[in-house]
């Protein structure tokens, strides 16, 4: 009897517990979908790994910072950069795909997705950056002016009633167009094609950032750079598409670690040293861990 008791007192409580049961069964799924909605999407820097490749854009006629050498390899300051982001995030240096970039198609190629970074002597300005993510800075740059060493030209109030070579894209076109729209100029895509303008006598001057002007200079006997600079002092620094927060961080924390180890000092005495004259202070040029001051 008191079995029989226990049994009747028994069944409410059986009962609420499989209904109890139903309730967890019919909700079940609900936790999973909350998972799968909350998973994060996949990053930028995972999207890289899997790809297992890192792609930066490139000059490939601007030495000592971006050309190519008699075996057909991309060399350069702003290569080997890249090539060691390369190792840094994929382990190996060799895990890096170079594509030429002329000024003009920097931001475009980024804009594509043709190229994750670039690393091509891009000098900071407030229009660009509102076009992509600039890191912070590895280089410091001023404009100035090549002339035939023989020119009547002094300074760079002489250029404004002659023609003045620039090429499309750089900072030395976006300045002198904004400032001095009233100046001839003739404009060309390469630098290369600007220096053979300028030697066969096209222009009376080629106004580009004076680091490449030192350099062809010095591997260019008869020609002088003006002293004045366009503009002043500007940093020039690594770029990724607009909005990319993830990589430019992440290349950020590489230069403050490499500049731990002075590596923009060592591909400065490799690559740029002997471009400049003896007098020249490594810290005039290179902004180690990217820290700037203007």
């Amino acid at each position: 009897m008191k079995t029989a008791k226990s049994s009747l007192l028994l069944l409410p409580l059986f009962g609420l517990a499989l209904l109890a049961g139903c309730d967890k069964s019919a909700e079940a799924p609900k936790p999973a979908a909350t998972a799968a909605s909350a998973a994060p999407a996949a990053g930028y820097l995972d999207k890289i790994k899997a790809r297992d490749k890192l792609i930066v854009g490139v000059f490939t006629d601007k030495p000592p910072f971006g050309f190519v050498d008699e075996t057909g390899r991309y060399v350069g300051f702003d290569t080997d950069i890249g090539r060691r982001l390369a190792k840094d995030l994929l382990g190996d240096e060799n895990k890096v795909e170079f594509v030429a970039v002329e000024p003009a198609s920097r931001i475009p190629f980024l804009q594509s997705d043709k190229v994750d970074l670039i690393l091509a002597n891009m000098t900071v300005t407030p229009e660009r950056k509102e076009a992509v993510e600039f890191t912070n800075p590895n280089l410091k740059v001023a404009v100035q002016a090549l002339v035939p060493e023989g020119s009547a030209v002094k300074s760079l109030d002489d250029l404004a009633s002659r023609t003045t070579i620039v090429t499309t894209g750089t900072t030395a076109d976006i300045w002198l167009t904004q400032n001095h729209p009233d100046w001839k100029l003739l404009k060309f895509e390469k630098n290369t094609e600007s220096l053979q303008a300028l030697a066969n006598g096209r222009g009376d001057a080629y106004a580009q950032d004076n680091l490449i002007l030192f350099s062809w200079s010095k591997q260019n006997p008869g020609y002088r750079v003006l002293p004045q600079t366009l503009g002043e002092q500007a940093p020039i620094a690594p770029a990724v598409k607009k909005g990319n927060i993830e990589l430019r961080d992440w290349v950020n924390a590489e230069l403050a670690k490499l500049g731990e180890e002075k590596y923009l000092l060592k591909l400065y005495d490799q690559y740029v040293r002997k471009e400049l004259s003896d007098d020249t202070k490594p810290e005039s040029v290179i902004v180690e861990g990217g820290k700037w001051q203007g």
